[in-house]
């Protein structure tokens, strides 16, 4: 299939409608504007339904709803808007309901700016809202992993019956590259006998609640919901281990970090500087066993995030104290260069040998 030059914010709209989404709910913040504007134009052409809410709140919870009809309905937003959505996707969880979130972010605390940021790290991978739950979280570093893991989400989506969030940031929206829609094997996904689609009188009408007024009633469903995040982490981890071979030094980053990333280390190994990547695909589950595979010659890790270092707790775990930890963050909306992050290695291992 021949390559199509697409925008990022627009990549995820035409993902979602390839994977079977006709739903669209959603309220405009920059700077993922172009999803709802894409979805206003396409969906109607296939019979779906955009609406835009009155608030991001109130289309969470519109989500909630086409999602207990059983049908694949998606949101975006960005940072403080996905902040607002957090009460709704704690009740969608519970409810084991799936769907798909895009949080393309913006820099923050508060209104922040529109500038490209990882500071929604902690918002995406801990659970922004109240209650024992965990979502799925993919970074894509590439306009064709948004495509490809647009669609893939609906999927883990509908497989665990769990809403799905993409954690994407302002350059990842607004930047353009080709793409293309693979040939795809799809999941053996089961059939959604639980949704509120109406009964005809032919059997037993379904419930959806998160409501346990019995603590030994809420304690099993927590208990449920535990288990099927431990299968996820068993089975849906994904990442990229780069130019690790041999390494002397490795960096974890995501997302576009990654990308610059793997720019400076080309240059580094121009000077001999044998430099590696570990690149998390999904954010949640985290691949803590990739630490396994860092060579033991290795002499440190570099964490690189355009926050002020949210990621570095999952980087602690899965390190295990095994080597010493160092941070490069650019948290106010600037994307730190090749040059800053091949600067701050020489100077980490420059002091060790002294």
């Amino acid at each position: 299939m021949a390559k199509v030059l697409m925008k990022g914010n627009e990549a995820f709209g035409a993902a979602a409608i390839k994977a079977g989404c006709k739903y669209f709910f959603g309220y405009p913040i920059t700077p993922q504007n172009e999803i709802p504007e894409y979805m206003s134009r396409e969906l109607p052409k296939i019979g779906g339904c955009f609406l835009q809410a009155e608030s991001e709140i109130a289309a969470i919870n519109m989500v909630y709803g086409a999602s207990g009809a059983g049908v694949r309905v998606m949101t975006s937003s960005s940072s403080p808007g996905i902040a607002l959505k957090q009460e709704g996707i704690s009740y969608i969880a519970s409810c084991e309901l799936p769907c798909v979130i895009i949080n393309v972010s913006r820099g923050g605390p508060g209104l922040g700016g529109i500038q490209p940021s990882q500071s929604d790290y902690f918002q995406n991978t801990r659970g922004g809202g109240n209650g024992d739950y965990r979502t799925p979280v993919y970074a894509p570093a590439n306009l064709q992993e948004v495509i490809d893991m647009t669609m893939d989400a609906f999927d883990v989506a509908d497989q665990y019956r769990i809403p799905v969030i993409i954690s994407a940031d302002g350059m990842i929206g607004q930047m353009m590259e080709p793409i293309e829609f693979k040939e795809r094997t799809g999941r053996s996904l089961p059939s959604k006998e639980w949704a509120a689609t109406g009964t005809n009188e032919e059997r037993e009408p379904n419930s959806i609640n998160s409501l346990y007024i019995v603590h030994e009633d809420l304690e099993k469903h927590n208990w449920k919901l535990d288990a099927k995040h431990k299968l996820i982490e068993e089975n849906e981890v994904q990442y990229e281990m780069y130019q690790m071979k041999d390494a002397e030094f490795v960096v974890v980053a995501y997302g576009t970090t990654s990308r610059i990333v793997k720019s400076a280390i080309m240059d580094m190994k121009k000077e001999g500087l044998n430099v590696g990547l570990i690149r998390p695909k999904t954010l949640w589950p985290y691949p803590y066993k990739a630490f396994d595979e860092i060579p033991k010659s290795t002499k440190g890790i570099l964490t690189v995030e355009m926050s002020t270092g949210q990621m570095i707790d999952d980087v602690k775990i899965g390190n295990n104290g095994r080597f010493p930890i160092h941070f490069l963050g650019s948290p106010g909306g600037s994307v730190p260069s090749p040059e800053m992050i091949a600067e701050k290695i020489k100077n980490i291992l420059g002091g060790e040998k002294k």
